[in-house]
Order: structure tokens, then sequence, then C-alpha cells
């Protein structure tokens, strides 16, 4: 039973951060400063800010110039289908 509250509560923590899992995640790893990293995320919710207003989604692939990391939110340039700078949360990256 507790391993099935765990799940819940993992996948409804996912649901409120706005990222989308798939199987290929599981090797899902931190940005690092100054590497474009690729998003491992099914959908990743590109901000204006830590946790604020929802700008776009970045999907699984495409990529992201990391430049700065504050608390689990990454600043820097999402490539793709935004190209814009913004925040995404960390720890979504192959």
């Amino acid at each position: 039973m507790n391993r099935v509250l765990r799940t819940a509560a993992v996948a409804g923590a996912l649901l409120v951060t706005g990222v989308t899992v798939n199987a290929t995640q599981a090797q899902a790893a931190n940005g690092h400063v100054g590497v474009r990293e690729t998003v491992c995320a099914q959908d990743l919710q590109f901000r204006t800010e830590p946790g604020g207003a929802r700008a776009g989604t970045l999907h699984y692939g495409e990529t992201f110039l990391v430049e700065q990391i504050s608390g689990g939110w990454v600043y820097g340039f999402a490539y793709g289908t935004i190209n814009h700078k913004g925040w995404v949360q960390d720890g979504w990256f192959c």
C-alpha cells in the first residue's frame, strides 16, 4: 500500500510542476551551466520566471542552453518551437 501512495504522490507532484513523464526518463539529469542540454521529459513547461506563468512547452528531444541555475530551476535559451529565453524546472535533461 505504501508503494501505491508514493507513486500517487510523485504523479501528483509532476502534475503540479507541469512535467509529462515517459519511460525513457529514468536517466533524466540536472542541467549544467554553459551546456546545451536535451530535454528528456515528454513535455516540459517553459516559464517567464521560476514557478511563474507558463510561456510555452518544450518537447522531448528539443534543446535548452543553460545559463543560470537557481533552486531547482534553470534559466536559458529554449531552442526549437520556442526560441526564447526563460525558465524550466531542472532535472529533466538527458
